[in-house]
């Protein structure tokens, strides 16, 4: 019997390279209705809440409307993204264990399944928490918590894999270990400086861990 029943994972940055495509479909709402550019790290800086909360906030009563035009964008520039070398092979690994997959991320979920489906790794898990799904967004363990709860797993045989400060304090509020994906993390050295439990330079070496146990 390995060391975990569950394993948790944020998506954007851990197992997708979506970061380009939010960047460039935020830009395209704020170019076209705010006449205004934003950096990377501006739009980082937003990352936490979903994106209809954000637009909810930045443009009011037009919100409905922006929203349909950023997920079109999104939808129709997704070639953009992509899974990182050896994800879906890791998850078809951690299924044939019999392990439970989850999604936890912050991403709306209508952004969440267009992703997922579209790169063809949906299927791989039992369950998908959006930031739509919860009251509260990471670092709440809220997501974590649903998911330990929905199959009555013991936190201490759950890992939660993520690449940003935010998972491993969600991670932490639950009481389950935390491994720390920084092959493309936004926030790598602030994550390395936190200790997870685990850190993975490349999806291989993840791999390679999960084979030991």
């Amino acid at each position: 019997m390995g060391r975990y029943d569950g394993i948790i994972f944020d998506i954007d940055g851990t197992l997708t390279s979506t970061n380009e495509l939010i960047f460039a479909s935020f830009n395209h709402i704020t170019k076209k209705y705010l006449d205004k550019s934003l950096t990377n790290e501006e739009v980082v800086s937003l990352f936490g809440p979903t994106e209809d909360k954000i637009i909810e906030d930045w443009f009011g009563e037009n919100a409905e409307k922006v929203k349909r035009d950023y997920y079109s964008f999104y939808n129709d520039n997704h070639a953009m993204a992509n899974l990182y070398p050896g994800v879906k092979e890791l998850l078809q690994f951690l299924k044939e264990k019999n392990i439970l997959l989850s999604i936890y991320t912050g991403k709306g979920r209508e952004a969440s399944l267009l992703t997922l489906k579209k790169l063809e790794i949906y299927d791989c898990f039992d369950l998908i928490i959006s930031g739509s799904d919860v009251k509260d967004h990471k670092p709440s363990p809220e997501g974590i918590e649903i998911f330990l709860d929905k199959y009555s797993l013991d936190k201490e045989r759950v890992l939660m894999v993520g690449d940003a400060p935010a998972d491993i304090k969600a991670a932490r509020a639950a009481g389950v270990q935390v491994a720390s994906a920084v092959w493309d993390s936004y926030a790598r050295e602030e994550v390395l400086e936190m200790e997870s439990n685990f850190v993975f330079h490349t999806v291989e070496e993840m791999k390679t861990f999960f084979e030991k146990e």
